[in-house]
């Protein structure tokens, strides 16, 4: 009976191995080291005398420049060595300002035909080929201020739905404060069941001044020390959440400390990018103009972003902000051409802007682009040290001011946006969610390259050592079945490494030793195939029968022993954080490949070597061992 398999499955499986061999190419070919120059906001544009003033400040510098490559977001210059990087970043950020970031990156030097196939390398973990590190520190006074600013708002709206005269009560925030001010305490005892709904958790001072009757507003010990772990807690999701819209794989973000957040890029694609995102805090605001009954003391002035001359009051009440947004994409408005954010509001945010508009149809309403910056300032201690603060700069500017046709939902657009770069970050930022309060990046590290080689290094050599010697064992035991079996498992590493580039996997020092693993548990499989089909050859049947027999039984033999395992590896990424989800991922997916090159590659191997042979005799397969004799198959 010969053993073939049939023409689909042939096809199949040299299919699977030429798709292999073309997804695990690119990892052949080791990147540039290079700068990237961009702009600090998504709508800045580079410019051809930006990349020239660049070059000209590296040549200068004695710094080699392989190649440069241009377009209108950003500029990437190709350096010969790794050494200079550097050195270039800071030459080009001392020229150009801080106005840009320069970012160090590595540029890929994957031939154009694979790129056209999606054919990229893997990425390689912190350890291995680097990456780039932030320290980041949680501006929690921030937080208290926008808290604060938020109760007086809520404040002033349910005064004016409880009917309360406007000329008859103020709301001011005063630092961490609201104070509210009444002209007697007739109009303050009205007020009181209002204040209890808004402002319920937070203490309660009465006082009298100059006439007028006051009541303090302030966050108690407790109320700060939740909004505090709130505002980190909140943080770390909602930077993750960016992290994951930028496309790196296997990040490492968590909180470090009271108020600090470590974020690791580990094969960052874009670090120019990613520093932008990571540092930016973004938010919205929604605000009706003001009209002539808003009093002087409610309004304030706001300037568009486009046009600083242009200038627009609005009402110091905010209708809802971008905390609430909970869907956010950019696309181009088919009439106009530009760029617009669609925006969908929670349930609480819809009603409080549907509340809002369908009381006020025909007047105009404003949307406030807000953007957090810090600037670093160094300051001296008593002791003569230096103390690098951080001081946070708030800016509001207008990008949208559109009069309300009719009363508004959970869904509605903006526009007026610098182009489909600024628009698509103002929708990462906000689908991602908002940041709690604004972070400084108080440090930032690049992991050089130097220990990543030598891991590197090591962790091939190990392989490779590992590879050989199963290969001259299983060829000088099993003869030309042990020349099948290695080269089952040499396909089997070109697959796993296919499929962890193809799925863009971080492969770090951890999934190393899961290859190694994987070779070990691959092997396995062949060597318990090829004592079945001893077994057979013992028990008398003819060689294309004991072929067929150890395949088809040593089978249910592979699948169970490579379940088990696959089930903890399972577990091992469901609960494992870090290295160990590393390991676990390359585990899981290298029983996969195993069970395809073991069973049915190695089968097809030995399909097309013995299957077209009728008058088959014998096998080289090694000794058979029978009871007394020995037997040789060869």
């Amino acid at each position: 009976m010969p053993n073939r398999y049939p023409l689909w499955k042939n096809i199949l499986v040299v299919l699977i191995l030429v798709m292999g061999v073309i997804y695990a190419v690119p990892n052949l070919y080791h990147p540039d080291p290079a700068i990237q120059i961009t702009g600090e906001s998504g709508g800045t544009e580079m410019t051809p005398a930006m990349e020239e003033q660049a070059v000209n400040a590296l040549k200068q510098a004695n710094i080699e420049i392989k190649a440069t490559e241009f377009s209108k977001s950003s500029i990437l210059v190709r350096l010969e060595s790794r050494e200079q990087q550097l050195a270039a970043k800071d030459v080009v950020q001392k020229m150009l300002g801080d106005d840009f970031i320069v970012a160090l990156n590595l540029a890929s030097t994957t031939p154009a035909w694979l790129n056209s196939l999606g054919a990229k390398p893997m990425k390689l973990g912190l350890d291995l080929a680097g990456g780039v590190h932030f320290l980041l520190e949680v501006d929690t006074s921030t937080l208290l201020a926008k808290k604060v600013e938020a109760v007086a708002g809520d404040l002033r709206r349910e005064l004016r739905d409880a009917n309360l005269p406007s000329r008859q009560w103020s709301v001011k925030q005063d630092g961490k404060t609201v104070v509210m001010r009444f002209p007697d305490e007739a109009n303050r005892s009205a007020a009181m069941a209002s204040i209890r709904k808004v402002a319920g958790d937070m203490t309660r001072t009465t006082s009298e001044k100059e006439g007028q009757f006051l009541v303090s507003l302030s966050l108690n010990e407790q109320a700060l020390h939740e909004l505090e772990n709130y505002a980190v807690s909140q943080n770390v999701v909602a930077l993750r959440n960016r992290v994951n819209a930028l496309g790196v794989a296997e990040p490492l973000v968590q909180k470090q400390g009271r108020n600090r957040i470590v974020v690791e890029l580990p094969g960052v694609q874009d670090a120019a990018q990613a520093k932008r995102i990571i540092g930016k805090t973004a938010n919205l605001e929604f605000r009706l103009a003001a009209n002539a009954d808003t009093p002087p003391s409610q309004r304030e002035k706001f300037s568009f972003r486009n046009e600083p001359n242009r200038q627009v009051e609005l009402e110091e009440s905010v209708i809802v902000t971008g905390d609430q947004v909970t869907s956010a994409n950019n696309q181009v408005d088919p009439e106009t051409g530009m760029q617009q954010v669609n925006i969908t509001l929670d349930s609480s945010g819809g009603q409080k802007m549907n509340r809002a508009t369908r009381n006020n149809v025909g007047r105009p309403m404003g949307v406030l682009f807000i953007e957090t910056k810090a600037e670093s300032r160094k300051q001296k201690n008593p002791d003569g040290t230096e103390t690098v603060v951080h001081i946070p700069k708030t800016e509001k500017n207008l990008i949208n001011v559109a009069t309300i046709q009719s009363a508004l939902g959970v869904q509605f657009r903006i526009t007026g946006l610098n182009g489909q770069a600024e628009a698509h970050e103002l929708a990462l930022l906000l689908r991602a969610g908002a940041l709690a309060a604004p972070v400084y990046i108080i440090e930032e590290r690049t992991i050089g390259p130097s220990l990543g080689a030598a891991n590197i290094s090591r962790g091939f050599h190990s392989t490779l050592w590992g590879f050989a010697a199963i290969a001259a064992f299983m060829i000088i035991y099993y003869q030309m079945f042990g020349v099948v079996s290695v080269t089952a498992l040499a396909s089997n590493l070109v697959l796993l490494v296919a499929v962890l580039a193809a799925l863009q996997a971080t492969l770090s020092l951890p999934g190393i030793a899961a290859i190694a693993l994987t070779l070990g548990m691959a092997i396995d499989a062949n060597v318990l195939i090829n004592e079945r089909i001893r077994e057979e050859l013992r028990g008398g049947a003819a060689p294309q029968a004991a072929i067929m027999a150890g395949y088809e039984r040593a089978f249910s033999t592979i699948v169970d022993s490579n379940v088990t395992t696959f089930i903890a590896g399972l577990m091992l990424l469901l609960f494992g954080t870090g290295p160990v989800r590393g390991f676990a991922v390359v585990h899981c997916l290298g029983i996969l490949t195993s069970i395809v090159s073991s069973v049915f590659i190695s089968r097809a191997l030995v399909n097309w070597i013995y299957g077209s042979r009728r008058q088959l005799t014998s096998l080289a397969i090694g000794q058979v061992w029978k009871a007394g004799i020995t037997v040789a198959h060869r």
